[in-house]
């Protein structure tokens, strides 16, 4: 169950295991060529589909491999829709950061003040945690995912249409374990952190975070085929199917999911120019003021001890030397994630359509190694 824990929405270490090393960029290839290639191989390792994408100053361009639906022979659209998983947490992150240019909340403000009662089970005291510990993980608070009556029927795809009130998520997480570290003293990576996150948004607002991210980040920067579901666990329009496929003999549609049970930790859905937009307009400080963009960009050491993590986003050294901040979603079909300069203006972003909750496959690695090439190419 702890690699569960880790991935079923998590990602945040997704390409850690990657950084280290990663074999080298051919030099008679452009760095579309080699996202293409690790696409194709990404397919051949059982990936449905493949799409990616990089963006260079003004410049894109677009890669896919596979289908976009099993059993037809459409091939996977580099513009269609997909689950982002925890890619959604920058958004979550950037929005209390804007509250925070506005004097509306501090992130140093204790969780309790916010949401008095909300942490106060089994040891843990929500006056000791504070807002800036839920984005970066350093809270101490369990991952709700590592419950067997959460995992269990999220792996199957039983609860598609299940409530999860985020009361109840955090009650679960409590009732875990005992607290192992105090606040801020180390990174632990938990969804409970986001889904807080999102409910102090509403203390502070009184709207819920899919409202506060339409209105202070979607319709700013026009991102059209991006969406915040709260409720309704389809998807609509040009999406790609997502499916897990963990043997040769076995092979799910899971598109429909549950949204309910992430939240703002994990339930937006987009494209990969979508979130190439976002990421770099977060980047090059178009949405956060100078201070904010500081906070944003300060980090604390992960457990694996390769990266770093800010708030909702994660830098590190890439194997040619270059320095990357990057974030990866993973959610039950679906696994994506950004590769970026620190003024946005070099992206790599690529999503595919296999997620059965473990990480180190054949199709993440093969994949994840062509896109920080790719980036390193850039």
């Amino acid at each position: 169950m702890k690699s569960l824990r880790l991935t079923a929405v998590g990602g945040a270490l997704g390409l850690a295991v990657l950084i280290g090393a990663s074999p080298a960029h051919a030099a008679d290839q452009t760095p579309a060529d080699t996202l293409k290639a690790g696409a194709q191989q990404g397919v051949a390792d059982g990936y449905p589909g493949v799409i990616g994408l990089i963006r260079d100053g003004g410049s894109t361009q677009r890669v896919q491999a596979g289908v976009g639906k099993v059993g037809t022979k459409v091939p996977a659209d580099p513009k269609a829709q997909f689950r982002i998983g925890s890619n959604t947490k920058a958004f979550t992150a950037t929005v209390l950061l804007q509250l925070e240019s506005e004097h509306r909340l501090s992130l140093d403000d204790s969780v309790a003040k916010w949401l008095p009662g909300v942490v106060a089970a089994n040891g843990y005291d929500g006056a000791k945690i504070t807002v800036r510990q839920l984005l970066n993980h350093t809270s101490g608070l369990p991952d709700y995912i590592g419950s067997p009556q959460i995992a269990g029927p999220y792996a199957v795809d039983a609860n598609a249409r299940q409530s999860y009130p985020p009361q109840t998520l955090v009650n679960i997480a409590l009732a875990l374990r005992k607290p192992v570290t105090a606040p801020g003293e180390k990174f632990d990576y938990a969804n409970t952190n986001y889904v807080l996150a999102g409910m102090v948004i509403k203390a502070v607002t009184g709207n819920d975070v899919a409202s506060e991210v339409h209105k202070r980040i979607i319709e700013p920067l026009g991102l059209h085929d991006t969406t915040f579901p709260t409720k309704d666990p389809a998807l609509y329009g040009n999406y790609l199917h997502g499916y897990v496929h963990p043997a040769v003999f076995y092979i799910q549609d899971v598109t429909v999911s549950n949204v309910q049970l992430f939240g703002p930790a994990g339930a937006m859905v987009s494209t990969l120019d979508d979130l190439a937009t976002f990421t770099r307009a977060l980047l090059s400080g178009r949405l956060l003021p100078p201070r904010q963009m500081a906070e944003l960009k300060t980090t604390v050491p992960t457990s694996d001890g390769k990266t770093r993590y800010g708030l909702g986003i994660q830098h590190a050294q890439t194997p040619c030397g270059k320095w990357v901040w990057e974030h990866t979603g993973a959610v039950l079909g679906y696994y994506s994630f950004w590769l970026s300069s620190e003024d946005g203006t070099k992206q790599v972003v690529q999503a595919n359509t296999e997620y059965h909750l473990i990480l180190g496959t054949p199709g993440q690695t093969h994949t994840g190694y062509a896109a920080l090439n790719a980036y390193c190419a850039l």
